[in-house]
């Protein structure tokens, strides 16, 4: 327990202490040893815990229940303020009833808010905390590098850096409090800070634009924290069969009916907490954060969340109708994002829509909720961490050195900037190529779909296939964007330890060691928590595992070629059909006029823009949404 409760309390001290700080040297110092103690806490839970199943802790909750509530009411108190302040009534109202529900919930029934235990660790939790932990804490360390050449370039936006350091290592404690608590009473208030930490990391430079998508942010999320509030009400009122705010009593309850109604409640508020369709608008605003923002929000905190709650509850989604409408949702939103991406030539809005898109397909394994499902969910939240973060911080540095995000301008990276092009290749590879996870884990989802019910079986089967089909396109583009050479390029890249880009190099190798150990992720962290949930447990064939290894091998040997043979590589001129051409690529055209020979990628706008296909799928998933809630009150 001591650990659990180090890994909670120590980034809060850190965040205190980071306040004081202003030199830009101490405060990588800071951050950096901080990075290393919680990372070695993280890999400390995996030794001591792996093999011992759920284990339980009564952690002290009196004194500690009154303060959670008590700084619920402070952080209502704060919306009301900033609400009025920029005038956005719908975020006092939200907040005005989530703070009076929590109130009614405590005055009624005080006696029934009380679980066994308060804290507990089992195989997923310690995946969570190695993500939150490894993960997020490197995107601190290159955050603040990033953030002092960010002020650098943008001289316009104050400089709040102690304020955005402070609050980075608050969302760490409160991710490691929500995946590490039994008691779903403090779920929802590590859940309620999240949204807080997120609205003021994404208005950080307090822009009108920054300030209108950090209250859209706060809105749809304070939508699923009314929600949560009234499954928590509806749990307490029926304490005798639900099992009251007790996560294992509730999950080992026996009454499914009286189960999914605060289920598919908690289901809704990690459908708006993952940003799944029709709440996705609020993910995609974030992107004017600053880039450190978006991979934490998209890989290791915010998002990550939503679907740990929905993989937690999947055992009592499954085999319901109401559970088939959350999947639905999850399936939908993964096939109209991932169409969308096509679209778009700003690289954090293709990363944006793609993280929409795999946490759909995170949401429809849990909602269908069988055990194979499950399996992959978890896989798919894994591979997703890590090749996710390592784009993100892989665009802002980019981004940086190039002064451009878009697509179209990272052509010929292999030459500017071979190294981060090389790591921006496997990033790529690791979301959508064999044998990389993602598509491992997409794999292992078809053969699960498989087996379901039919039709909801086949009806997802084809919304996934479609779904991943779409996916190659966007991703390869890019991906030959970075390896293409059309003309004479300058390298822009610094020496091997002259760029900050150390957590770079060590999540590149997390991304492929993911791949080279996943057979034994697998089976000592995954196949035992889906074995201790349903009695039986999923896992790839022997000869699968040694096919995708051999695979890796082949396929790493590319990006390696790409660093060993470039000196020797010869760049001829580009034969423009025996006219005469500059090196960069004008020549003589019709009528003697000078024209440039250009390369570009499609992007299909008419076909699969924004505008076209975000509203009916936003549409499309309200319904299943409220098809869900009449279902789970139908069951009852």
């Amino acid at each position: 327990m001591q650990t659990l409760l180090f890994l909670i309390l120590f980034p809060i001290l850190v965040a205190c202490l980071l306040l004081f700080v202003k030199r830009t040297t101490l405060r990588y110092a800071v951050v950096a040893l901080s990075a290393l103690v919680i990372g070695g806490a993280s890999i400390y839970l995996l030794m001591r815990y792996a093999f011992e199943g759920a284990v339980y802790f009564a952690a002290p909750s009196e004194a500690a229940s009154l303060a959670m509530v008590a700084i619920e009411m402070g952080l209502a108190l704060f919306i009301i303020y900033m609400g009025a302040k920029f005038r956005n009534y719908l975020a006092i109202v939200l907040a005005v009833i989530q703070a009076a529900l929590v109130v009614y919930l405590e005055a009624t029934f005080s006696e029934n808010l009380h679980a066994v235990n308060n804290l507990f660790i089992d195989q997923f939790s310690i995946i969570m905390g190695l993500i939150i932990g490894i993960i997020g804490s490197l995107i601190a360390v290159y955050a603040v590098r990033y953030m002092e050449t960010y002020h650098h370039h943008h001289p316009e936006v104050r400089d709040r850096q102690k304020m955005f350091f402070f609050v980075i290592f608050i969302f760490l404690a409160a991710m490691f409090g929500l995946v590490f608590s039994n008691n779903l009473m403090w779920v929802f208030f590590f859940w309620e800070i999240t949204t807080i930490t997120s609205f003021l990391l994404i208005g950080y430079s307090e822009t009108e634009e920054a300030t209108k998508n950090a209250f859209l942010a706060l809105v749809m999320n304070l939508l699923g924290g009314v929600a949560f509030v009234a499954a928590l009400i509806f749990l307490a009122a029926t304490e005798a069969t639900s099992g009251g705010i007790d996560l294992a009593r509730v999950l080992a309850s026996g009454d499914a009916a009286v189960i999914l109604i605060p289920a598919v409640l908690i289901g809704f508020a990690g459908i708006t907490k993952a940003a799944l369709m029709p709440f996705s608008s609020w993910l995609l605003g974030a992107m004017v954060a600053p880039t450190p923002v978006s991979a934490l929000l998209h890989s290791s905190t915010m998002v990550k969340a939503g679907v740990y709650i929905l993989v937690r509850f999947s055992p009592v989604f499954a085999g319901t109708f109401a559970g088939f409408s959350i999947g639905l949702v999850g399936a939908v939103t993964f096939v109209v994002a991932s169409a969308i991406a096509i679209s778009q030539s700003n690289a954090k809005l293709v990363l944006a829509y793609s993280t929409i898109a795999n946490l759909g397909l995170i949401a429809a394994c849990a909602g269908v909720g069988t055990y194979m499902l499950v399996w992959a969910a978890i896989l798919l939240i894994i591979f997703h961490a890590v090749a996710k973060s390592l784009l993100f911080l892989g665009t802002g540095a980019i981004e940086h050195r190039i002064g451009s995000r878009d697509i179209e301008d990272m052509e010929g990276l292999i030459v500017r900037m071979p190294r981060m092009a090389v790591m921006m290749f496997i990033g790529i590879a690791g979301m959508f190529l064999a044998p990389f996870g993602m598509l491992i884990s997409k794999w292992a989802a078809i053969e699960a779909f498989v087996q379901v019910q039919a039709p909801f079986g086949l009806v997802f089967i084809a919304l996934l296939a479609y779904g991943s089909a779409i996916t190659v396109f966007f991703w390869a583009k890019w991906m030959g964007k970075l390896i293409a050479i059309t003309r004479n390029q300058e390298k822009v890249e610094k020496g091997f330890f002259e760029e900050p880009w150390a957590p770079l190099y060590i999540i590149t190798g997390l991304v492929v060691a993911a791949v080279l150990l996943f057979p034994v992720i697998s089976s000592t962290l995954i196949e035992p928590y889906v074995l201790a949930i349903y009695g039986v447990t999923a896992r790839l064939a022997e000869a699968n595992v040694a096919i995708m290894l051999l695979m890796m091998a082949l396929l790493l040997i590319l990006p390696v070629s790409f660093l060993l043979f470039r000196r020797s590589a010869k760049r001829l001129p580009a034969y423009m059909g025996g006219r005469t051409a500059t090196p960069d690529l004008h020549f003589a055209g019709s009528l003697g006029l000078t024209r440039e020979a250009q390369t570009r990628n499609y992007y299909l706008t008419e076909y699969f823009g924004e505008a076209k296909l975000f509203l009916p799928g936003a549409v499309i998933c309200t319904v299943l949404i409220l098809v869900s809630w009449a279902l789970a009150g139908v069951a009852l």
